[in-house]
């Protein structure tokens, strides 16, 4: 059962790209005073319409359709801001650099951006919560311990999921199972009853899932790799993702290069050492691989955390390539040769995934399939583990990259692309 997610973000794509057509004719309108005609309408609607697909991408980098934060009203009118900011240095590029339609909609082109803005704000304040309300549902949770803590925690501050939290299952329509919870256990023959009272029941673990977008950590038995996991070829799958990744990490390592004498110049200005380090890290199937990085340490200390004195700190520039991930433009040609992936789990240093597979159960799974430049714990995790041992958070970035692994396919690998340019481009302040 899916409490959220594909119809809230249906109806929001639906009702984004209704609004968009009629401030496009609300414009028209304003712009000449008088109803538009037919011919004139779908004389813009043609070329508005590569504009419509460019905002729906805008805004789902900016999260617009994300479960978690479509009908958040507090953030909305900021986040439309921005987003519609970039809408309309992509629209003025696109109309005055692409004369192919045989328009000049200068007038028009911001008198659309001024309505849509207010039209779709209004659409997203309210009218979507007239169209998505639904009847409120009675849930009970049956478990303990950290994970459904969260999940109640979750429900009772977010009104997306069109849940009450009770106490009681007789009071509760859906009822949520840990059914690894022995004192729950006990008590599944008198909730059998209760199916016929027309209860749902839903794993709560699959709740957990639906909800935070990893995998809990009390799931982590074998029994669940067994079911879930596998490193049989996906044929289809892994020959469009190898394609992707050859033809963009080409086609982005070459324009990357534009950017390579500058960087180059700024680190010889900053310390005058090398430009350039090389580091093992643990690839699929615990293969080691060599990956290269723009310097951003006072020295290569070769990946070795332990013997890292406190002399190797970040440089200057360092700080910012970080930041921007410029740093890591080199492991694009780690891409091109197949090393590593554009999206996947990001590859470990070889002494900590040692450590880490001593400390945390299961953590060797991770490496059943190629590491990536970015991944989902990269975009969904808060606080990074970096290049220091951290076993509390790579316990939880473990949960993300299991869910990966288990639900990786071109869109989730496209979902994170997208992410991650939205990641970038808030780190550099866009």
């Amino acid at each position: 059962m899916k409490f959220l997610g594909k119809r809230e973000s249906l109806i929001l794509l639906v009702g984004d790209l209704f609004f968009f057509t009629v401030s496009l004719w609300l414009a028209l309108f304003f712009r000449n005073f008088s109803l538009p005609s037919g011919k004139l309408f779908y004389t813009h609607l043609v070329p508005f319409s590569v504009l419509f697909i460019v905002s729906v991408t805008v805004f789902y980098i900016a999260g617009l359709y994300g479960k978690h934060t479509t009908v958040l009203r507090s953030k909305l009118p900021s986040t439309l801001l921005n987003a519609q900011f970039s809408n309309s240095v992509i629209a003025i590029i696109f109309f005055y650099l692409t004369p192919f339609f045989g328009i000049t909609p200068k007038t028009i082109l911001f008198i659309y951006l001024a309505i849509s803005f207010v039209v779709v704000l209004a659409w997203r304040v309210y009218g979507y919560f007239l169209l998505g309300s639904k009847r409120v549902d009675n849930i009970v949770i049956l478990g303990s311990g950290e994970e459904v803590t969260k999940l109640q925690e979750e429900i009772n501050r977010n009104d997306v999921y069109n849940l009450r939290l009770v106490s009681k299952v007789v009071e509760a329509s859906i009822v949520v199972i840990d059914f690894s919870d022995e004192t729950v256990k006990i008590r599944l023959p008198n909730l059998y009853e209760r199916i016929f009272s027309g209860v749902n029941f839903v794993d709560m673990h699959k709740m957990y899932e639906d909800i935070f977008d990893r995998v809990p950590l009390s799931l982590l038995k074998h029994n669940w790799f067994l079911e879930n996991i596998s490193n049989q070829p996906r044929a289809v799958y892994d020959s469009l993702k190898r394609l992707m990744d050859i033809v963009f990490s080409f086609v982005l390592g070459v324009v990357s290069l534009l950017v390579y004498p500058f960087v180059i110049l700024a680190i010889k200005l900053d310390d005058g050492g090398p430009v350039f380090i090389t580091q093992e890290r643990v690839g699929q199937g615990n293969r080691l691989v060599k990956i290269h990085k723009f310097r951003s340490m006072s020295r290569n200390d070769a990946g070795d955390y332990k013997n890292n004195s406190d002399e190797n700190k970040i440089t200057r520039v360092g700080g910012f390539l970080r930041r921007s991930r410029i740093d890591e433009l080199p492991q694009l040609w780690n891409v091109l040769v197949g090393d590593i992936s554009l999206i996947g789990p990001r590859p470990e240093l070889p002494a900590l995934a040692q450590t880490y597979e001593k400390q945390i159960p299961y953590y060797n799974i991770r490496h059943i399939i190629k590491p990536g430049l970015s991944g989902w714990a990269q975009i969904y995790q808060e606080n990074h583990p970096h290049h220091k041992e951290a076993v509390d958070e790579t316990k939880e970035k473990l949960t993300y990259d299991l869910y990966y692994i288990k639900e990786r396919s071109l869109l989730l690998d496209l979902k994170i692309a997208l992410r991650t340019i939205k990641t970038l481009l808030s780190r550099v302040g866009v």
